[in-house]
């Protein structure tokens, strides 16, 4: 969805072409943990969410029927999949409420892409595992928190309480889609909460199946 290198936008565009029509009713089952992110979130009326990465909108629209009061905006550095998230959108009757732009995770101002320079509610959701520039990007995501705002990230795990096969069937499946898991994590979201000055907790959830982050920011 997101990278640092001038064509990416290009080479998502050409991967997403097609997949962007499916890929909400193939991604379900897998993308464990993302109803629990949206949950977590709990925004107060009026105050903002940014999803970095936000594919399809299919978060964004989630959160915004779960939180009527929040105002939504999402990134992408993918303009295929903005076309499908705004058809989303759209159908959804939500156009007034969520804002998306065009914009590459590691290097971007929301100020310039969304008229917003800071967000009160930061998401990542199995994003970090398709950007290969992933620490850049969580730099930058950390940068948009709002004082007394989180950020908050969801992704794939090592799955170390699974089966041996399991966890091998999986990373192969997800390297087919140029998906990596991102093992040292939880050390980049410590080095980030360190330089920043921002509290962390990190849980390993289903068994290790998901990783879920949430850094935050004080008043």
């Amino acid at each position: 969805m997101t990278s640092t290198r001038p064509s990416d936008a290009e080479r998502m565009d050409r991967h997403y072409r097609y997949q962007r029509f499916i890929y909400d009713m193939t991604r379900t089952h897998y993308l464990i943990g993302r109803k629990h992110l949206i949950a977590d979130l709990k925004p107060s009326p009026g105050q903002t969410v940014l999803e970095i990465g936000c594919g399809t909108a299919w978060n964004l629209i989630r959160t915004a029927q779960r939180y009527p009061d929040a105002r939504i905006y999402g990134v992408d550095v993918s303009n295929a999949m903005l076309d499908t998230a705004r058809a989303s959108i759209n159908r959804k009757g939500l156009a007034k409420r969520i804002q998306v732009a065009q914009a590459d995770a590691t290097a971007f101002s929301a100020e310039q892409a969304l008229g917003v320079p800071q967000f009160d509610r930061v998401v990542f959701s199995y994003a970090l595992s398709m950007i290969p520039a992933w620490q850049e990007a969580l730099e930058i995501g950390a940068a948009h928190i709002a004082p007394g705002g989180s950020l908050h990230i969801v992704d794939f795990g090592q799955c170390g309480r699974l089966p041996t096969a399991f966890k091998s069937a999986l990373f192969a499946f997800l390297d087919h889609y140029t998906v990596t898991p991102r093992p040292d994590l939880e050390d980049a979201c410590r080095q980030v909460a360190a330089t920043k000055d921002l509290g962390l907790t990190f849980n390993r959830m289903h068994r290790g199946y998901t990783d879920y982050a949430v850094l935050t920011r004080k008043t």
